[in-house]
């Protein structure tokens, strides 16, 4: 019984992609990214610098379409999981494998949804901040303590001891000095802005009314949906995509509401290898692979057959 975990931004390099692409997989799902997009991801990943890596557009198409295409080519070898879930970005990438939008459509909702997040972040400067150590109480009562009427709240619950909390700068430079004050540590993520906060919620409404034009099918394999930790409903979909935007990445609740579930194979489907992380610190009994190279692949990928084939014996 396996999972398949699609990534979000964040852990984007230099060169990634570029080795998947003797994958036809992956080379035709580039091509139909830069059909709804514009980027040529081809030439992204086997020539951009860091600079063009690092841009948000950029590193969000790139990233997804990498999670896509080695879904397909998975598929492609017979492999199917029993469940989907994305981290944020990771979620457009799960329609997309998971069936229910087609590819031309998620990756023109992933471009729509990427330049609302950009245009929501420059009109309302914001900042998130990675709390190490930190509980769901504890996060809740840094948010408490140090909003001061401003926007400040919970925004990824990652793993036991790792929640991040997104708002305004000042309120965001409040929080960390307040974590720090009780010896304890924290990280600024590098981020365009408060992503998975009110300071969204033109995002999250552009994003809701854009979604109204796409056809939603029902899933060929469960989503589980970030904003709470259940199977993403269909006919809800404009609204929970919307509220996605703007409200927290519940992680942590949907390993361990699948692992409740007789869950125990956790697979990363991208580049990076950050979800696969926090799987093990979520729960270290859970196997966990990571596929985002070729090297991975080719490691990865005919053991995953052979088992696969072996349980339909």
């Amino acid at each position: 019984m396996s999972v398949w975990m699609m990534p979000g931004q964040g852990a984007q390099k230099v060169g990634m992609g570029a080795d998947l692409l003797v994958l036809p997989e992956v080379e035709e799902t580039f091509e139909m990214a830069k059909a709804a997009t514009g980027i040529d991801l081809v030439a992204l990943s086997e020539e951009g610098d860091e600079t063009q890596i690092n841009d948000a557009l950029n590193s969000q198409v790139l990233t997804s379409a990498i999670s896509v295409g080695l879904s397909r080519a998975l598929l492609a070898k017979g492999l199917t999981p029993d469940a989907i879930v994305g981290f944020s970005l990771g979620e457009i990438s799960g329609l997309m494998v998971s069936g229910i939008l087609s590819l031309e459509e998620g990756f023109a909702l992933l471009n729509e949804r990427s330049h609302a997040l950009a245009d929501a972040c420059q009109k309302n400067a914001g900042a998130m901040l990675a709390l190490l150590g930190a509980t769901h109480e504890d996060a809740q009562s840094v948010c408490d303590a140090c909003a001061e009427g401003e926007v400040l709240v919970c925004a990824n619950y990652n793993s036991p001891g790792q929640v991040v909390v997104s708002g305004a700068v000042s309120a965001i430079d409040r929080a960390e000095a307040f974590w720090k004050e009780q010896s304890k540590r924290c990280s600024r993520l590098r981020t365009a802005g408060a992503f998975h906060s009110p300071l969204m919620e033109e995002a999250a409404a552009r994003v809701g009314e854009f979604c109204k034009q796409l056809s939603f099918k029902e899933p060929l394999y469960p989503l589980i949906c970030n904003t709470d930790a259940k199977p993403f409903v269909v006919e809800e979909a404009a609204e929970r995509l919307s509220t996605q935007v703007k409200s927290s990445v519940m992680f942590e609740q949907s390993i361990s509401a699948l692992v409740a579930e007789g869950q125990s194979d956790f697979i990363e489907v991208g580049f990076g290898g950050v979800l696969t992380n926090l799987v093990k610190r979520i729960d270290r009994k859970a196997n966990r692979i990571k596929i985002g190279t070729y090297a991975e692949w080719e490691k990865e990928v005919p053991q995953l057959v052979l088992a696969a084939e072996g349980s339909n014996e």
